[in-house]
């Protein structure tokens, strides 16, 4: 059912209704035009719409007055796009997407088959005599602890106080767990189930040569895992000498201490030389 002048009536009634109208309008059909320039037009009064409960809402064309009298409305100034930056990113998007280069690599994740080689693999051996930067170990003595491919009796470099603290150091860090801070094999590990490693005072280990500890240390023995990956090379000798220490403090005699250290045997363990 359509009601004439609704719109106006709601409007002198309502006024943020009125606004909210004009709004409406104006977005709908570009412009607003109002009662008065109508009438000044020559044109009827504003038609709308009464919606019924479950019906869509439809609106008579408003610019029916400013076909009848276009010099009667002012004309709204029109705006055009402009293309360029549309075109811009358009293609800038366009150039992105050819270019995969970064993304889609031409290579070879670990054990991936290869068509290239005759023997499929991708990953490939090095070369014969290729060493790596930092791993030429030309001392077989000091890289291996053999000579002539026998353990070693003699030290790669010479052995002082620092040499051996830096060995005692080491020692109760990684090997006494198990073989104890005397030796002696009974570490803490030990005493909670692990298996029990042969004490360093017996007369076979204390006769082996110095470059057996050294061997052991870099290659693991038995139970025992290599510790090559947490002890540097040197610090491995380190280690074996303060072993030699060990051995020799539980079979040293009297005469062996140096006459000015002597009064230092009774003293407690931490306590002040004399």
């Amino acid at each position: 059912m359509w009601t004439s002048g609704l719109s106006s009536l709601n409007r002198y009634r309502m006024p943020e209704r009125g606004a909210r109208i004009a709004r409406r309008e104006e977005r709908a059909y570009g412009r607003y035009v109002s009662d008065e320039q109508r009438r000044e037009a020559g044109c009827p009064a504003r038609q709308a719409v009464v919606i019924q409960r479950g019906q869509a809402t439809s609106r008579l064309p408003i610019v029916a007055a400013v076909e009848a009298s276009p010099a009667a409305v002012p004309a709204r100034r029109s705006v055009r796009a402009n293309p360029a930056p549309l075109l811009v990113c358009l293609l800038a998007t366009l150039t992105g997407a050819c270019r995969q280069d970064m993304h889609d690599q031409p290579k070879y994740v670990p054990l991936r088959e290869s068509t290239f080689f005759a023997d499929t693999r991708s990953a490939r051996p090095l070369v014969e005599g290729t060493v790596a930067r930092g791993q030429l170990n030309e001392d077989t003595l000091r890289y291996t602890g053999k000579v002539d491919g026998a353990d070693a009796t003699v030290f790669p470099f010479p052995v002082d106080e620092k040499v051996l603290r830096r060995g005692q150091e080491r020692f109760n860090i990684y090997c006494s767990p198990c073989h104890a801070r005397t030796g002696e094999g009974d570490g803490m590990v030990v005493r909670r189930g692990y298996r029990r490693p042969p004490s360093y005072h017996t007369d076979r280990l204390r006769s082996a040569p110095i470059g057996h500890f050294f061997d052991v240390i870099t290659n693991g023995f038995g139970a025992m895992p290599d510790l090559a990956a947490q002890v540097r090379t040197d610090d491995r000798w380190a280690i074996a000498a303060y072993i030699r220490v060990l051995q020799l403090s539980e079979h040293a005699a009297l005469d062996d201490v140096p006459a000015d250290r002597r009064g230092d045997l009774d003293r407690a363990p931490g306590g002040p030389r004399r």
